[in-house]
């Protein structure tokens, strides 16, 4: 009697092996990200004073964000971790993912203090823009994406912290608010959309 509940064991465990063993293979599919809107164009000066717009990154994925080079809150937070997901994409990066920060804080940030920025942080210029402008062009470009930025009676400034992400046709499709986004998430959404036709 005692041998039944063994043999039943024995046979529910390979009932279970060839269950699991005829079960379909399951893969994670990612969701293509929406397309939001078409991305707004701006027209401002390099860490190295030539003019950059949107445009000139055509046929790429760029992600663009606000930063300012005086900043002790959210900036140093931002900076480093798109360093590392610079150093994560590999021969992808610069050659097909871009990324462009640009200052909210042009007054003080001219391109000479943007490119100190830049090294300082280990920014790969190949496929990293720091970019500045007149205020009116700032205050434009950070209107247009949703930005907001003050300056405090101290002098620094107040802002959204925001990462959009465009699309090689200049599409926007994610927008990430906020220092705490994952950075392997911001990474796997820039190599999904070079995987789109």
């Amino acid at each position: 009697m005692r041998a039944a509940p063994a043999l039943a064991l024995v046979m529910l465990a390979a009932l279970l092996l060839v269950l699991v063993h005829d079960a379909p293979h399951q893969t994670f599919q990612q969701q293509p990200l929406p397309k939001i809107a078409p991305a707004p164009e701006f027209s401002l000066t390099s860490q190295d004073g030539g003019q950059v717009t949107l445009a000139d990154f055509r046929g790429k994925v760029v992600a663009v964000t606000f930063i300012y080079t005086l900043c002790t809150t959210t900036c140093p937070v931002l900076t480093p971790m798109m360093s590392f997901v610079q150093d994560q994409l590999g021969s992808n990066f610069g050659t097909k993912i871009a990324f462009v920060s640009i200052t909210v804080d042009p007054e003080r940030d001219t391109p000479q203090v943007l490119k100190e920025y830049a090294q300082a942080f280990d920014a790969n210029l190949a496929g990293w823009a720091f970019l500045t402008g007149t205020p009116d062009a700032i205050r434009d470009v950070t209107r247009r994406y949703g930005v907001f930025a003050s300056k405090t009676a101290n002098g620094d400034v107040d802002h959204t912290f925001l990462t959009s992400i465009v699309d090689p046709r200049g599409i926007l499709r994610v927008q990430y608010v906020g220092v705490r986004f994952d950075p392997d998430e911001l990474r796997r959404d820039l190599l999904s959309l070079l995987q789109e036709p």
